[in-house]
């Protein structure tokens, strides 16, 4: 699978559905999250193309306990962004769970409405910038007193893996997603970056 668009999960969510096993981060459905926000010029520039991503987002350190797999903190305020676009229903909720914890409202899920394919390839020509951030993260925390901070230079591990491998298919899948608003058929080529 090239890209899967985690926004019916969304959709399913605000219409009351609940998040399975994650009622201890999201006991009610809080609809102060929105998912048409205005955070857009504040985003982070570490989070990967998407439909989610964080932009002036808080500094307590949750995102990583509800959805290690696709947060990760930056390193100079302590912010929160996704590394990961959600790729199931599963992952989905914990990235939506993730976002309800934030009390800045810093999170926003419209990324396939200001994302083009041009904006998801300059981030792509960019990665190497993105890369060395998260190689150098892991660097200055892995060794660190704090277990919080050790725990996150794992994730930046994981984002560096991912820049790496996986990740230029995801966003070529992406780019078609945008392009087209569909999965490509099994004859049909991916956009390249």
């Amino acid at each position: 699978m090239s890209y899967w668009d985690p926004i019916p999960t969304v959709r399913a969510c605000a219409e009351g559905e609940p998040l399975p096993g994650l009622a201890e981060w999201v006991p009610a459905y809080n609809d102060s999250w929105d998912t048409g926000s205005d955070v857009w010029q504040e985003r982070n520039w570490r989070n990967v193309p998407g439909p989610f991503y964080g932009a002036a987002t808080d500094t307590c350190w949750v995102g990583r306990e509800v959805a290690p797999d696709h947060v990760l903190y930056d390193d100079e305020f302590g912010l929160e962004f996704v590394y990961r676009q959600p790729r199931t229903p599963e992952e989905t909720h914990r990235v939506m769970a993730a976002a309800w914890q934030d009390p800045m409202a810093g999170y926003a899920c419209d990324g396939d409405e200001r994302w083009t394919p041009e904006l998801v390839r300059e981030w792509w020509r960019d990665r190497g910038r993105v890369r060395e951030w998260a190689v150098g993260l892991d660097r200055s925390w892995s060794g660190s007193a704090r277990a919080d901070e050790r725990e996150a230079a794992g994730g930046a591990r994981a984002y560096v893996a991912y820049i790496d491998d996986g990740l230029e298919d995801h966003l070529r899948g992406y780019v078609f997603w945008l392009a087209e608003r569909r999965q490509p058929r099994p004859d049909e080529l991916l956009p390249r970056l």
